[in-house]
């Protein structure tokens, strides 16, 4: 765990894609603790070894939760990022998304994967829920939005990445993010890689941009930011709005995710950048979904 002391930053983004991002406000945090990596499938398998905690991909969905699904059809699994094999329109990611039978954290790619030596690896295919569950195991908890921001940050003011203004410094890469064509050729291995194979922000925290999607504690609503800057002045360490509203799908409840994965591209979604949110109903999991946890 890292010590983030506390102080008071811009919270939003000027990338005119990320609408919801929009406008900057600022916020005022109490100091906190926050893990220098993401969760690893060695600290995740401790936490299952010590409790039997079945997490939600290796459940059977519940009928009364899927009415109109065949009982056939309703079997454990996740969403596993499968790319096509040509270039497709970016309109609908069911084409490069497959509910995969099997898939969770042990078999993150599906039943015929594994984790043997990934040891160090993000652990992967969690929900809201099971990242809930590890937190308190853990004695923690997970991070709010605007604690997640913060410490992206690296005390760095207001810019688009979290080690600056340029993408590829140099040309170095700075964060596990996808090359390539997306989604149908990547010029590398599209998946997440061990924790810390990149440089560290400011902070000296690890993979904050890229890798895997970490969930937050906050309900996601679209104009939330738009809410806070309309009060002005400071808002005093943020829990996020009472319930949650994404206009593209109005009666879905969603959660924040922050740091975007190995997918984010500028082709689609470049939400590695810092100010970036992501939204998924609570119970999804996927192959580039993990989490981080703070006290």
């Amino acid at each position: 765990m890292v010590w983030i002391p506390g102080g008071e930053f811009s919270m939003g983004s000027d990338n005119p894609k990320f609408d919801d991002a929009r406008p900057w406000h600022r916020v005022r945090l109490k100091g906190f603790w926050i893990s220098a990596t993401t969760v690893t499938n060695a600290q995740f398998a401790r936490f299952v070894r010590s409790t039997g905690y079945v997490t939600v991909a290796e459940r059977k969905p519940n009928p009364a939760d899927f009415p109109n699904a065949p009982l056939d059809k309703l079997v454990p699994g996740s969403l596993v990022f499968t790319p096509p094999d040509h270039p497709v329109e970016l309109n609908d990611d069911s084409q490069w998304w497959k509910y995969v039978p099997g898939a969770n954290w042990r078999h993150p790619e599906g039943p015929q994967s594994n984790i043997i030596g990934r040891d160090r690896y993000p652990v992967v295919q969690i929900s809201y829920q099971d990242a809930q569950a590890y937190a308190r195991w853990a004695g923690k908890r997970l991070p709010t939005e605007a604690e997640y921001e913060y410490a992206e940050r690296g005390g760095l003011s207001c810019k688009p990445y979290a080690w600056g203004d340029t993408f590829s410094p140099a040309g170095k890469d700075m964060a596990n993010t996808f090359h390539g064509h997306f989604p149908d050729k990547s010029t590398r291995h599209p998946g997440a890689m061990p924790v810390g194979s990149y440089p560290p922000n400011g902070y000296g925290l690890y993979d904050m941009s890229g890798n895997v999607w970490i969930w937050t504690s906050d309900w996601y609503e679209a104009d939330y930011y738009k809410t806070l800057a309309s009060r002005g002045g400071v808002a005093v360490d943020p829990q996020g709005p009472p319930f949650s509203y994404d206009p593209k799908e109005p009666g879905v409840p969603k959660r924040v995710l922050r740091g975007g994965s190995f997918l984010c591209t500028d082709q689609f979604c470049s939400r590695y950048e810092v100010g970036g949110r992501g939204q998924e109903e609570p119970s999804s999991a996927a192959n580039h979904i993990g989490l981080r946890v703070v006290d």
